[in-house]
């Protein structure tokens, strides 16, 4: 039989974890439960112990993909489940993630809909990064961002060194499993309103982030897809400015000589990065 693990990060989320620790230990007695104290300043390392749960301290706060990375490193089970500790996963809803697995996948991600998205701004955001992703990969992805997700701990501990110590660690994660050829499913789950502070928009931070999570998408998995579309944009251009200028002034100017270099240049650059990333994904033996 396959041992559990399940892990939460949690920063300043004791009143998560006083609803979500004993739900967790009632479903499951037997797993082990890793509380990632990303240095919180109230009681969540003493309300996670006092239920029984081992904790992980980070001296200081290191973002939510350091905390999944150091929860995973301190993991023994088989299969590693990560959900969020301020109450907004179920227990009730881990065992049908499990189920999935022993379908035959290496990782299975519990899909919000509409509703379990924290604003619309952001729900507009995950809905451009699903469909963006399932281009790039040739699969439909539900739910790029969900940080609910159940993943073999042999397989997840392969792409450790990729993940960001920032929030993008499930588009990382997932992108690399496609990557390597290693089956992702979903399940549809409801997910609750969080306990305590909600999320607020951040317009320049959210976008700064959007855009860097767009790139990661393309950088992760194929380059060239992302790349070579810009890189025949830019050679079209300087070709309909060289019709243009030389149907009008029997010129070939310095702007079409600029966007024919453009799109040579990025072209080649997508091939680099392609390169890059084949090595990347390498795994010698």
């Amino acid at each position: 039989m396959q041992q559990l693990s399940i892990i939460l990060p949690a920063k300043n989320e004791a009143e998560g974890l006083q609803r979500t620790l004993p739900a967790l230990r009632q479903a499951y007695p037997q797993a082990e439960i890793i509380v990632v104290n990303d240095g919180s300043t109230d009681d969540t390392a003493a309300i996670a112990a006092s239920h029984g749960a081992q904790v992980v301290s980070n001296p200081y706060s290191m973002g939510n993909g350091a905390a999944i990375k150091r929860g995973s490193r301190a993991a023994s089970g088989d299969v590693l489940v990560f959900m969020d500790a301020d109450g907004q996963h179920s227990a009730q809803h881990i065992a049908a993630l499990l189920a999935k697995l022993e379908e035959g996948y290496d990782m299975v991600v519990g899909a919000r809909d509409a509703s379990g998205q924290a604003n619309l701004h952001r729900g507009l955001a995950n809905g451009f990064y699903n469909r963006l992703a399932s281009h790039m990969t040739g699969h439909c992805i539900d739910d790029l961002t969900s940080g609910f997700r159940a993943v073999r701990a042999e397989k997840f501990r392969e792409f450790l060194h990729l993940l960001p110590n920032g929030f993008s660690y499930p588009t990382t994660s997932t992108m690399a499993f496609f990557r390597s050829a290693y089956p992702v499913a979903y399940v549809p789950i409801p997910v609750a309103k969080r306990v305590g502070t909600g999320s607020h928009i951040r317009p320049i931070k959210d976008g700064i982030r959007f855009l860097l999570i767009i790139f990661k998408i393309a950088t992760l998995y194929s380059p060239l897809k992302l790349f070579a579309p810009v890189a025949i944009a830019f050679f079209l251009t300087g070709l309909g400015y060289y019709g243009y200028t030389f149907a009008t002034m029997h010129r070939f100017t310095n702007m079409s000589v600029l966007l024919f270099s453009a799109a040579v240049i990025i072209f080649l650059i997508g091939l680099i990065s392609e390169q890059i990333t084949n090595l990347t994904y390498r795994r010698d033996g």
